[in-house]
Formats: C-alpha cells, structure tokens, sequence
C-alpha cells in the first residue's frame, strides 16, 4: 500500500496559480500510474489528470487542457499538479491516487475505480 500525502492547495484568486505536490511513501510508486481528481461540494468526484508509470504519458479532462499540467519525479516519489490560470470553478478539494495494481506503461487511467489507493486531498479555494 501505498500512503499519499498531498501539499500546495489554499487561497489563490482568479487567474492565478498553483502547483500541487503528491508525495508517495510506505513504498516507491516509480512503476504506478497517478492521476488527480477533485471533488466540490455537493458534486462527485471528477477527473483531471493522470500520468503513466513512465512518465512519458499523460491525459487530461478536456475542460482543463491548457491550463494543468501533471508531472512526476520517480528518484523523489512525488507527483505534480500545475495549475494556471485558475477560476473560481476550479474550487475544490484535490485528491491524488496510485494505481498499484499491473499497468502498461502507457496507461493513463481516468476512473476512479482504476485506482487503489487515494491522499486526504487539499483545499484549492479560487476567489473571484
């Protein structure tokens, strides 16, 4: 199993930025997909981001393309989220989650189901 912590969230206002760090411990996660979903209040839980084991992959919701950007570090066991141009939308709590189970290389999964372990989020709260 592996334990997430996530960082960076807080009180930005419109049009600014954020990055999001994801630290992974309890064991490496070099070989597990991540992604980032967010949930506000009173909705479900969303997709935004996720990356392959390799790094090399990544997918997006559509509605976020061109302003998030997901990345990694293996050697450091963390993974990014940078955010730009925020809107108060883009309220919300922020999760990330590793898949542990075996993955290709290139999978990018956008399900929650496809993930099995989850952080306690952090706060991204965009005034207007």
């Amino acid at each position: 199993q592996v334990h997430l912590v996530e960082s960076g969230g807080g009180l930005v206002q419109t049009g600014g930025s954020l990055r999001l760090s994801c630290a992974g411990s309890g064991r490496t996660f070099s070989n597990n997909p991540m992604g980032w979903f967010r949930q506000a209040p009173g909705k479900e839980r969303e997709f935004v981001a996720a990356i392959s084991w390799s790094g090399s992959y990544s997918r997006y919701a559509d509605s976020l393309k061109g302003r998030f950007t997901i990345s990694r570090d293996n050697p450091k066991n963390t993974v990014y989220l940078q955010m730009n141009s925020l809107k108060p939308e883009d309220t919300a709590v922020y999760f990330c989650a590793a898949r542990v189970r075996d993955s290709t290389f290139y999978y990018t999964p956008s399900s929650p189901v496809e993930y099995d372990d989850w952080g306690q989020g952090t706060q991204v709260t965009v005034s207007s």
